[in-house]
């Protein structure tokens, strides 16, 4: 009987936390905007950051503008929420990472490089030594000269 008052308990627990409504991001066409999440309970606050951006890599290329700005004028926040279009941008020392919800699973936008810059995750793959995966090499330039 205990356990199947547990059991009954927990499901309509369940059913309580699949009731709460998910915070959505704004479907501004173009705007781009840096997100403050509110004290425990409050709504997080939009603040615009830019107009006219064509896609989301330019606003989270903004997002990390002001970042860095922010940073520079003595600011300790290393991380940046954002969205764009209905989707969230999360900005941490990993890159950037996108999601549907606040809660939901990320995905990976843009990586850092090396030196702390922005890429398209593919196209920062690196050989053993260092050189790109992608650029091919002419045979007759990289072999050695016939030794004299």
């Amino acid at each position: 009987m205990k356990t199947l008052t547990t059991a009954a308990l927990g499901a309509s627990l369940l059913a309580l936390a699949a009731c709460e409504k998910a915070t959505e991001a704004p479907f501004d066409a173009g705007v781009c905007y840096a997100v403050e999440m509110g004290a425990e309970g409050e709504a997080p606050r939009f603040n615009k950051v830019a107009d006219d951006q064509p896609q989301i890599e330019f606003c989270a290329a903004r997002l990390e503008e002001m970042r860095l700005r922010f940073l520079r004028l003595g600011g300790s926040r290393r991380e940046v929420l954002g969205s764009y279009q209905g989707q969230f941008i999360f900005i941490d020392r990993a890159g950037v990472w996108i999601s549907k919800t606040l809660e939901g699973s990320r995905f990976i936008l843009l990586a850092r490089t090396g030196d702390g810059r922005l890429a398209i995750p593919s196209a920062i793959q690196r050989a053993i030594d260092g050189t790109p995966v992608a650029v091919s090499v002419n045979p007759e330039q990289a072999a050695p000269a016939p030794a004299p």
